[in-house]
């Protein structure tokens, strides 16, 4: 991300071992794993989709993590949420994630939020971080993530699962492509949330648990390529994931003329 300085403190020598297999990579190298480490990311749900994003970014060596999340661990989560362990049921799901990075990697900051992100919080919590990574799981808290970044110009990685499913796309609305033409907002994919209790819940649909890690990890992937400008991130093109059929497919899709 050009907005990100590219300048932050050397690696000592025990990042240089640890993240030994990132320098290597051209287009990561040591300038990458520096704009990493500098980089300030927030997960929204230490959950499903949280846990794995959380996971391989603390890995990767993102420098401080922030995580907004408000509930507790329950014996239901264990099946996908892999923040957490049995002994945690009961304990909020920050303090068991905190606990897991930290032995993951202690070079990372970990930023606790213990809320639930709406339209009168958001914005004081946004503001600080690089990049956002959505791991809700309701349209309401999608579309109001969406529009509030937006506002606040923070990139945004919105993935979603159902089932055996999901799907994952990057907002950057307040961008423009190589045309010139600004990228497209999320309600140019999605006009409208769907009416009340027609898509059922995890709860009510089920959930395959490793499919949050497969979009969570992805997640993660789109956020590392944002930060260190690696790749083509999934910029005004939704990824569509099938594991029953084990299908990627690929939708494009743009901003109205008039939008």
């Amino acid at each position: 991300m050009s907005d990100i300085p590219p300048l932050s403190p050397p690696l000592s020598p025990d990042e240089l071992r640890r993240y030994a297999r990132h320098l290597v990579l051209a287009e990561i190298g040591g300038p990458g794993q520096q704009r990493l480490k500098r980089a300030k990311v927030c997960v929204l749900g230490a959950g499903g989709l949280g846990s794995p994003v959380a996971l391989y970014l603390a890995a990767a060596g993102v420098g401080t993590l922030g995580i907004v999340d408000d509930d507790t661990v329950s014996l239901s989560n264990l099946q996908r949420q892999v923040l957490h362990g049995t002994a945690d049921i009961g304990r909020p799901k920050l303090d068991s994630a905190a606990e897991a990075l930290e032995r993951i990697n202690p070079h990372v900051r970990v930023v606790p939020h213990p809320v639930r992100l709406d339209a009168e919080n958001g914005a004081a919590i946004l503001s600080s971080y690089d990049i956002v990574i959505d791991g809700s799981d309701n349209f309401a808290t999608r579309y109001a993530l969406a529009d509030l970044c937006e506002r606040l110009e923070k990139p945004l990685v919105t993935a979603a699962v159902q089932r055996f499913s999901g799907s994952l796309t990057v907002l950057a609305p307040f961008r423009r492509d190589r045309e010139g033409r600004l990228y497209p907002r999320y309600r140019d994919l999605f006009p409208e949330p769907p009416p009340e209790g027609t898509v059922p819940s995890c709860a009510e649909a089920g959930i395959l648990g490793v499919v949050t890690g497969i979009l969570g990890t992805l997640a993660a992937a789109e956020a590392i390529k944002l930060v260190t400008e690696a790749g083509e991130p999934l910029l005004g093109r939704l990824l569509l994931v099938d594991t029953l059929r084990m299908r990627f497919e690929e939708i494009r899709y743009r901003r109205p003329k008039n939008g």
